[in-house]
């Protein structure tokens, strides 16, 4: 996922944009031209892009929450208020009620 957008006090809404495609597409090209020592890994990876392809948008947002929280410390309860201010500290922009459903997201898909 490259970027989480409508994250203002204006808009409530988040939209996931996935590149898992372009990602997927690049380490199919780079598999067809693999001397046999580079395959295990380039598979692996493809595997792993795959994976997170199909991975449910709730799922990608909570991902997304988590890393945001890491990025600022925080280690507390994800579903405690501490939580919500420390990834509206990690997003300025984030409002309340966005930050409110992400939250939601990330405490319904725990990791």
């Amino acid at each position: 996922m490259s970027v989480i957008a409508g994250l203002n006090k204006k808009h409530n809404f988040v939209l996931v944009v996935r590149d898992a495609d372009v990602v997927g597409a690049a380490l199919r090209q780079a598999l067809d031209e693999a001397p046999p020592e580079e395959r295990p890994g380039l598979e692996r990876a493809m595997a792993l892009v795959e994976s997170t392809a199909t991975a449910a948008e709730t799922v990608l947002r909570a991902r997304w929450v988590r890393s945001r929280l890491a990025a600022v410390g925080f280690t507390g309860d994800i579903s405690s208020v501490a939580a919500v201010r420390a990834l509206r500290k990690a997003e300025p922009k984030l409002s309340l009620l966005a930050a409110v459903e992400l939250q939601k997201d990330a405490v319904a898909h725990p990791e």
